[in-house]
C-alpha cells in the first residue's frame, strides 16, 4: 500500500474530521481559502466552532480517469456545505423543545453508527440480550472515531463478518426502548406529571379526603389509550421496514451461481446482480454491466428528486468481467473510505492479486458508486460489489431519527397548567394557613375537637393539611383534559381521512393523517417548504406546441386560438394537420396550383432536426420503442417527432437511423457540440443521405437569435409564439439549421479536433470552435414543452400566499428549470423583482447578500413601498449562506421576500434551511415532499406532509400527513387546519373554565367549614362531573364546531391569519376565561349561601341540610357551565343538542336514580332520603332557573356588544355566511387577470425558460462519448451476465 494512497484516503475518510471536497472538477468547484466557518448543525451562536469545521485543501481525487470519470452522474444539489463527518445526521435533534433529549444512539433494530471495534453477528436475527448490549445508553461514552481505511476482502465472506448487516429500521420504538421513550414523552406533559404526583400522595393514609384510586385509575386509562395509539402508529412503520428488508436480491455464490437473498441478509463484500428497474439494495461499486464499456444508467429521484437518468461507468479494468466465473476468480482487498454522509464523493482502491501473483491496483471514484435508493434503468443487468450496508449506507446517513414533535398549543397548555398548579398551591396554602389559625388561636373555643397541642404534631398537621387541600382542589386542572384532547385530535384526523374533497380517485388514495397529535398546527402554518419534482410537477414532460415557419401548431388547439376571422391573429393548427401536411398529403392551407410548398420543406427540416439532433438512445421494450435520455426534455422532443411521423429507431457509433413516413434514412453524425449552461444550446453536424452536410442546432432563444443570418422570414412570428408559450409557463427552445459547404467543414473539423485534443482549457477551446460553425443559421421555428404541473398547483400557491403563508421551494433541479416552474405555478408573479444569488465564494456571497439587504431596507424605509421580491439561490451559494456568520443575513433577506427558491440543493441542505428558519423564527413550519430526499426536511419541520406520488412512499411514510396531490394542501390547511385550531382552543379554554367554576365553589366553602377540608359535594358525584356529566360538550365542540364554513374559509383565505396570530388561545384569552370562571363561581356560591343563610327550612319543618344545599349548588353550577357551552357554540348539530341540553337532561334523570339506589346498597350514604326532599322543593327549581341566568347575562351582553361595536374579521365573515351576502370580487379578478397577462408578456420577453436538464461538463464531452459507445443494432450480442 503506497503512502500517498494512505494519506489520500485518510483525508477523505470521515474520521479525519476534515471537510470533504467533491472529487470532480465540475460543480461544485473547489472552495476558495476565505470561505469562513462552516455551519454548525445546531446553529448555536454561543458556541465556538469546533476544529472539525475547518477547511482543508482540496483533495486530489484518485479517480479512474475513465471517459466518464470525475463528473459523470453528479447528483443534483452538489453541496460545498462543510459538515464534519463525525456528526451524522441520524444523531441530530430537529426538535428545539426537548430539554435533556439525547440523540438516538441505536436499538435492537437500529444498530447505530458502527465503530471499528464493534463486531456484528453475521446472522440478522439477534437475541434480546444481544439487542440490549447493542443499545447505546445516554451515559455511555462518545463513539470511537474511525481512522484508517475499511478493508473488504473479495470473495471471502468470513473475513467480512464483522461489518453490520443490511437491516434497516425507521421505526420510533422497539421492544427495549418503548417503555422508557413512551413514559418520557407522556410525562413531559405537565398535566400527567401533576396527576401522577396527586395519585402518589393519595396513597398516604389519613390524608386524602377522597378515595385513593380516584386519580390513579383515570390516569392509567389515559396512558393505556395513548400507548395503544403510539403502538398502532409504530407498527405501521415496522411493517413497511419488514417489507423493505424482505425484498430479494441476486447474490453471487462461491460456485458461480446466483441465489436469491433477502435485502437484510446482504453483507459487505457480496457481489450482487441488479437488473433493469431494480432498486439498489446497498451502496455498491459497479464492476461490470451489459452495456458497452461498462456503462450503467441509474435514476436517483429518491436521492435528489431528479428523474433524468445519470450515467455511471465501471472501471475499464473490471468492465470485462461479464460472467460469474470471472468475478469469482477475483482475489484481493478493497480499501475504502469509512461510511459517511457525502452523496457526491467516494475514494477507494481494489488491490488485486493476479494469477501470476503480481499485485495490481484499480482506483475507484464516485463514477463507480451506485447508492442505495437509486434505481437501475435501461440497463439489462449490472454486477456490484457491496461496500456499505444498512445504516452505514449514504442514504441512511442522510436520514434523521424520527423526532418527537410537540405542538405550540401543547406547550402553551403546559404553561397554563403550571399557572394553575401555582394557583392551586396558593389556594392550598391559603386554606392550610386558615386551618392553622383555627388550630393555634381558636382551639380553646373549639374544645370539642381533638387537636394536637405539640409543635411537632402541629407541624405534621400543617403538612397533612397542605396535601389534603391539594387533593381537594386537584381537579382545578381537569384530569379528562388530556384524554379529551387525544380523542378530539383523533376524530379530527378521521375527518381529514374521510374528506372526499381530498380523495384522489385516479390512484384510489385518500388523505391519511398519520400523526393526529399535530392537527391544530395545520391551522397555524406560516412557512411552507416544498419540493418541486413530483410535488408541484407530475414528473412528466409533454411536447405540447411548436411554431414552424411562422405557423403555430398544438396537440389540442384552444378555443381562443382557432381564429374566427374577428381579429388579425392567425389561427393555430393541430398536430394532425402538421402530420397530414408532411406525410405528402395536400396542404389544405395553400392555394391549389402552387408548385412547391415552402411550408412543407421547413416542417420536414424541423422534424428531421428533432429526430436527429439529440443524445437519446432508443430501446425496444415489450414491442414498443422506448427512449432513454439524460434529459427528459430531449426524450419528449424525440417522442414528439415520432408522433408526427419521424421515428428515430437506431443509433450506431457514427450514425442514426430515422423512419420518415415508413422510409428509413441514415444520418451520419460527424460532430456534436454539447449543451452546457454557458452555451445554452446544442448542435450536431450531420451528413444527410444525399451527401449534404448540415448543422442542426437547438437552444434558448437569446443565443439562437444572435446567430441567425440576415433577412429571416419567420423571426417576428416565431417570437410572438414564443411569448405565448413562455407566458403560460412552457419550456421553450428555438430550432435552427444551416447548410455547410464541404470545404468549410474540412477547414472547421481540423480546428474542432485540435480543441478536442487540448488538455488544459478543453471546454473553452471546444466552445470557441463551436462558435465558428454556429453562425448564419436559418430559423425554422420553436418548441414548447410542458413540465406538467399537478392540477390546481398555481391556484393553491396563490391562495396560500393570500392566507399569509410564505412558500419556499427547495429543489435538486437546475436554476432555469426551477425559475420556469416558479413562474408557471404563480409562486413568482410578473410583478415581483427577482434577487438571484450565484456566487463562487463565501466572501462574495456575504457581500452580495449584505448589499441587496441594505438596498431593500433603505428603499422600504424611504418609500415605505412594499415591493414583492423573489429570492433565487443555487446550492453552491446556499452552502456559503448557511454558514454561521452569513446565515442571519441570508435569513433576514429571505424573510423580506414573498417567495424563495433554492436550486441544486442536497437532502441535508433542505433540512438545514428548515432548521435555520425554525431556530430563528417563532413560526410554525410545514414541509411537503414526495421522495426519500425530502424525508430529512419533512422530519425537521413542525409538520411534515408527504405526497404519495410516483417516487414511492418514502416521504408519505415519514410524514405526519399523507396526501396524493399538492392542491389538497389548500383544504388541509385553510379548512381542516383552521377548524382544528379554533376547535381545540375552545375545548381547552372551556375545559379549564368548567373545572375552575366548580372547584372554586369548594374553596369559597372552606371559609364556612372552618378550613377543615370538608367537601361540599358527594364524593362520587364530584368524580362523575368530569367523566360523565360534562364530558360531551367539549368533545362535541372539539369535533363538530365550525366558526365559519369551508366555503367562506376558501373564499376568504385571509381568515387563516387568525391561527397564525394564535388569536384564539393567547395568555390573555386564558386569564379572561379564568376571570369569568371566578365570577361565575362567586355568583353561584354567593347566591346559594344568601338563600341558605342559617339553613333553609323546608315546608315539612325540617332543616334542608348540607347535602341538600350541596347537590342543589352542584346542579346550578352544571347548568351554568352547560349554558356557557351553548353560548360559545357556533354550529348547532344533532350532536350539539345531544351533548349540551342532553347532558343536563341525563343528569336530572340519572342523579335521583343514583341517589335512590346507591344508599340502599351501602354506597354514597349521604344521599339517603334526599330525592323526595330535593326534587319536590320549589326553591331547588328557582335556584336552577335564576342562578345560570344571573351568571350568563353578563356573558350574553358582552358577546352582543363585541359583535356589534368591536367586531373581529371572523364575526363579519359569519354575518356574510348567515345572510348569504354575494361577493362582487370575481369581476375585479377578471380585470386583474387581463393586466397580469400584459405584465407577464413584458417580463417573459426578458426572461424565458428553456428546456435542457442534462448532466453537463464542458471539458469532458460526456454525451458525445456516450452516444459513440452505443450500437443498438447489436443488442443481441450483449453478454447475458450468467
Amino acid at each position: 500500500m503506497s503512502d500517498d494512497f494512505v494519506r489520500l484516503v485518510s483525508q477523505a475518510n470521515p474520521a479525519s474530521r476534515q471537510k470533504y471536497q467533491p472529487a470532480n472538477s465540475g460543480y461544485p468547484p473547489a472552495s476558495s481559502p476565505n470561505t469562513g466557518q462552516a455551519l454548525d448543525p445546531f446553529f448555536d451562536d454561543e458556541d465556538e466552532p469546533d476544529s472539525a469545521f475547518g477547511r482543508s485543501p482540496a483533495m486530489a481525487s484518485k479517480e479512474s480517469g475513465l471517459p466518464l470519470a470525475r463528473s459523470a452522474a453528479p447528483l443534483a444539489g452538489h453541496s460545498q456545505l462543510s459538515i464534519p463527518q463525525t456528526i451524522q445526521p441520524d444523531q441530530w435533534s430537529f426538535d428545539d423543545d426537548q430539554p435533556g433529549a439525547k440523540p438516538f444512539q441505536g436499538s435492537a433494530s437500529f444498530p447505530g453508527p458502527s465503530s471499528a471495534t464493534r463486531t456484528h453477528a453475521r446472522k440478522p436475527s439477534r437475541s434480546f440480550a444481544k439487542s440490549l448490549k447493542s443499545l447505546k445508553w445516554p451515559w455511555q461514552k462518545k463513539e470511537q472515531v474511525l481512522t484508517g481505511t475499511r478493508d473488504v476482502a473479495l470473495n471471502n465472506p468470513d473475513a467480512n463478518a464483522n461489518f453490520c448487516n443490511n437491516y434497516v429500521s425507521t421505526s420510533k420504538y422497539n421492544v427495549a426502548t418503548f417503555v422508557p421513550k413512551f413514559l418520557f414523552e407522556q410525562f413531559s406533559k405537565y398535566a400527567n406529571l401533576f396527576f401522577l404526583f396527586t395519585a402518589l400522595i393519595q396513597q398516604i393514609p389519613d390524608v386524602s379526603p377522597t378515595n385513593r384510586y380516584t386519580t390513579i385509575a383515570p390516569l392509567s386509562v389515559v396512558l393505556l389509550a395513548s400507548a395503544f395509539k403510539e403502538t398502532q402508529e409504530d407498527l405501521k412503520r415496522h411493517q413497511s421496514d419488514s417489507e423493505l428488508n424482505s425484498r430479494l436480491a441476486k447474490v453471487l455464490q462461491s460456485d458461480g451461481t446466483f441465489a436469491d437473498k433477502k435485502w437484510k441478509d446482504i453483507m459487505v463484500g457480496d457481489v450482487i446482480r441488479m437488473e433493469s428497474d431494480d432498486f439498489i439494495p446497498a451502496d455498491v461499486l459497479l464492476i461490470a454491466s451489459s452495456e458497452p464499456e461498462g456503462f450503467c444508467y441509474i435514476e436517483t429521484s429518491n436521492l435528489d428528486g431528479e428523474t433524468n437518468l445519470k450515467i455511471k461507468q465501471a472501471s475499464p479494468q473490471t468492465s470485462s468481467l461479464t460472467a460469474p466465473h470471472l468475478v469469482t476468480q477475483l482475489h484481493g482487498t478493497l480499501r475504502s473510505e469509512h461510511p459517511n454522509n457525502s452523496l457526491y464523493t467516494y475514494e477507494g482502491t481494489i488491490d488485486l492479486v493476479t494469477a501470476g501473483g503480481v499485485p495490481k491496483q484499480i482506483p475507484l471514484g464516485p463514477d463507480q458508486l451506485l447508492l442505495r435508493g437509486a434505481q437501475i434503468r435501461n440497463t439489462p443487468w449490472a454486477y456490484g460489489l457491496v461496500v456499505f450496508t444498512g445504516h452505514e449506507t449514504k442514504l441512511m446517513r442522510n436520514a434523521t431519527a424520527a423526532p418527537i414533535k410537540r405542538t405550540s398549543v401543547e406547550r402553551q397548555v403546559n404553561v397554563h397548567i403550571i399557572f394553575l398548579f401555582l394557583f392551586l398551591l396558593a389556594l392550598s396554602l391559603g386554606s392550610t394557613i386558615g386551618s392553622s389559625i383555627r388550630t393555634w388561636f381558636f382551639s380553646g373555643q373549639q374544645w370539642y375537637l381533638l387537636e394536637s397541642s405539640t409543635i411537632s404534631g402541629r407541624a405534621k398537621g400543617f403538612i397533612e393539611d397542605i396535601l389534603t387541600f391539594i387533593i381537594l382542589y386537584n381537579n382545578l386542572i381537569p384530569i379528562s383534559l388530556i384524554v379529551t384532547m387525544e380523542v378530539v385530535k383523533f376524530q379530527q384526523a378521521q375527518l381529514i381521512n374521510s374528506d372526499l374533497d381530498m380523495y384522489y380517485a385516479k390512484t384510489d388514495t385518500p388523505a391519511l393523517c398519520r400523526t393526529s397529535s399535530l392537527v391544530e398546527e395545520l391551522g397555524q402554518i406560516e412557512y411552507v417548504f416544498s419540493d418541486k419534482t413530483g410535488t408541484l410537477t407530475c414528473n412528466e414532460m409533454e411536447f405540447r406546441f411548436c411554431s414552424i415557419g411562422g405557423v403555430a401548431y398544438a396537440d389540442v388547439v384552444d378555443e381562443s386560438h382557432r381564429g374566427d376571422g374577428d381579429d388579425d391573429k392567425e389561427a393555430w393548427r393541430s398536430f394532425a394537420d402538421l402530420r397530414a401536411m408532411v406525410s405528402g398529403g395536400a396542404n389544405p392551407f395553400v392555394d391549389v396550383g402552387t408548385s412547391v410548398d415552402p411550408q412543407v420543406a421547413v416542417a420536414n427540416e424541423f422534424l428531421t432536426l428533432l429526430a436527429v439532433c439529440h443524445t437519446v438512445i432508443p430501446e425496444i421494450h415489450e414491442g414498443k420503442m422506448r427512449y432513454q435520455a439524460s434529459s427528459p426534455d430531449e426524450a419528449a422532443l424525440v417522442s414528439g417527432a415520432e408522433l408526427l411521423g419521424y421515428q428515430f429507431h437506431t443509433r450506431k457509433p457514427k450514425s442514426v437511423f430515422v423512419n420518415i413516413h415508413g422510409q428509413a434514412q441514415e444520418f451520419e453524425i460527424l460532430n456534436v457540440c454539447e449543451f452546457n449552461s454557458t452555451r445554452k444550446r446544442m448542435s450536431t453536424v450531420v451528413r444527410c443521405s444525399d451527401g449534404k452536410i448540415k448543422l442542426f442546432c437547438k437552444g434558448a432563444d437569446t443565443v439562437i437569435l444572435e446567430r441567425l443570418s440576415e433577412g429571416q422570414p419567420f423571426t417576428e412570428k416565431t417570437l410572438i409564439h414564443l411569448e405565448d408559450y413562455a407566458t403560460d409557463g412552457f419550456r421553450t427552445l428555438c430550432i435552427a439549421y444551416r447548410d455547410i459547404p464541404e470545404a468549410e467543414y474540412k477547414q472547421w473539423v481540423t480546428i474542432y479536433d485540435q480543441a478536442a485534443a487540448t488538455i488544459n482549457g478543453r471546454g473553452d477551446a471546444l466552445d470557441k470552435a463551436a462558435e465558428l460553425i454556429e453562425r448564419d443559421m436559418f430559423l425554422l421555428g420553436a418548441t414548447a414543452i410542458e413540465d406538467k404541473l399537478q392540477d390546481g398547483v398555481p391556484d393553491t400557491i396563490h391562495t396560500l400566499q393570500m392566507a399569509g403563508i410564505k412558500v419556499w421551494v427547495l429543489t435538486g433541479d437546475r436554476q432555469e428549470t426551477a425559475i420556469n416552474i416558479g413562474m408557471s405555478c404563480r409562486l413568482i408573479s410578473e410583478s415581483m423583482n427577482m434577487v438571484i444569488v450565484n456566487e463562487e465564494t463565501a466572501h462574495e456571497t456575504e457581500a452580495f447578500l449584505s448589499k441587496r439587504l441594505n438596498a431593500i431596507k433603505s428603499q422600504r424605509n424611504s418609500e415605505g413601498d412594499q415591493e414583492d421580491l423573489a429570492l433565487i439561490i443555487d446550492g453552491k451559494s446556499l452552502a456559503f449562506a448557511l454558514e454561521k456568520d452569513i446565515s442571519k443575513i441570508f435569513l433576514e433577506l429571505a424573510i423580506l421576500c414573498k417567495a424563495v427558491i433554492c436550486c441544486r440543493v442536497s437532502p441535508l441542505q433542505k433540512a438545514l434551511v428548515v432548521k435555520l428558519v425554525k431556530k430563528n423564527q417563532k413560526a410554525i413550519l410545514l414541509a411537503i415532499g414526495d421522495g426519500a430526499n425530502d424525508v430529512s426536511m419533512i422530519q425537521a419541520a413542525h409538520v411534515g406532509v408527504g405526497i404519495s406520488g410516483v417516487e414511492g412512499l418514502q416521504a408519505a411514510r415519514a410524514a405526519d400527513v399523507a396526501i396524493s396531490q399538492f392542491r389538497f394542501l389548500k383544504k388541509l390547511l385553510l379548512v381542516h387546519g383552521s377548524w382544528s385550531y379554533t376547535r381545540l382552543s375552545k375545548l381547552l379554554l372551556y375545559s379549564f373554565y368548567k373545572n375552575i367554576v366548580l372547584y372554586m365553589t369548594q374553596f369559597w366553602f372552606s371559609f364556612f367549614n372552618n378550613f377543615s377540608g370538608q367537601i361540599a359535594y358527594e364524593s362520587w358525584t364530584l368524580s362523575l362531573y368530569n367523566v360523565v356529566f360534562t364530558v360531551l360538550p367539549p368533545l362535541v365542540i372539539g369535533v363538530f364546531d365550525q366558526f365559519v364554513s369551508a366555503r367562506i374559509l376558501d373564499r376568504y383565505p385571509q381568515l387563516y391569519m387568525l391561527g397564525q396570530r394564535n388569536a384564539f388561545f393567547t395568555r390573555t384569552q386564558f386569564w379572561l376565561w379564568v376571570g369569568n370562571a371566578l365570577f361565575h363561581s362567586v355568583i353561584t356560591f354567593g347566591f346559594s349561601i344568601i338563600l341558605f343563610w342559617g339553613d333553609l327550612k323546608q315546608a315539612t319543618g325540617y332543616d334542608s341540610g348540607h347535602w341538600f344545599w350541596g347537590t342543589m349548588l352542584y346542579l346550578a353550577v352544571l347548568l351554568t357551565v352547560l349554558g356557557k357551552a351553548a353560548l360559545i357554540s357556533d354550529l348547532w348539530t344533532k350532536y350539539t343538542v345531544a351533548a349540551i341540553p342532553g347532558s343536563f337532561i341525563f343528569t336530572m334523570a340519572f342523579l335521583p336514580l343514583y341517589a335512590l339506589v346507591a344508599p340502599a346498597i351501602g354506597f354514597s350514604t349521604e344521599y339517603a332520603n334526599i330525592v323526595p326532599r330535593l326534587w319536590s322543593d320549589f326553591v331547588f327549581y328557582f335556584v336552577l332557573l335564576l342562578v345560570p341566568i344571573l351568571c350568563l347575562t353578563r356573558d350574553f351582553v358582552w358577546k352582543y356588544y363585541k359583535r356589534t361595536y368591536l367586531p373581529e374579521t371572523y364575526h363579519i365573515a359569519q354575518e356574510i355566511q348567515k345572510y348569504n351576502i354575494p361577493d362582487y370580487r370575481p369581476r375585479q379578478e377578471q380585470f386583474q387577470k387581463a393586466i397580469k397577462k400584459v405584465r407577464a408578456v413584458q417580463r417573459m420577453r426578458r426572461n424565458r425558460g428553456f428546456a435542457f436538464s442534462q448532466t453537463e461538463n464542458a471539458s469532458r464531452q460526456d454525451q458525445a462519448r456516450l452516444i459513440r459507445a452505443y450500437d443498438t443494432t447489436k443488442t443481441g450480442a450483449r453478454p447475458s451476465g450468467y
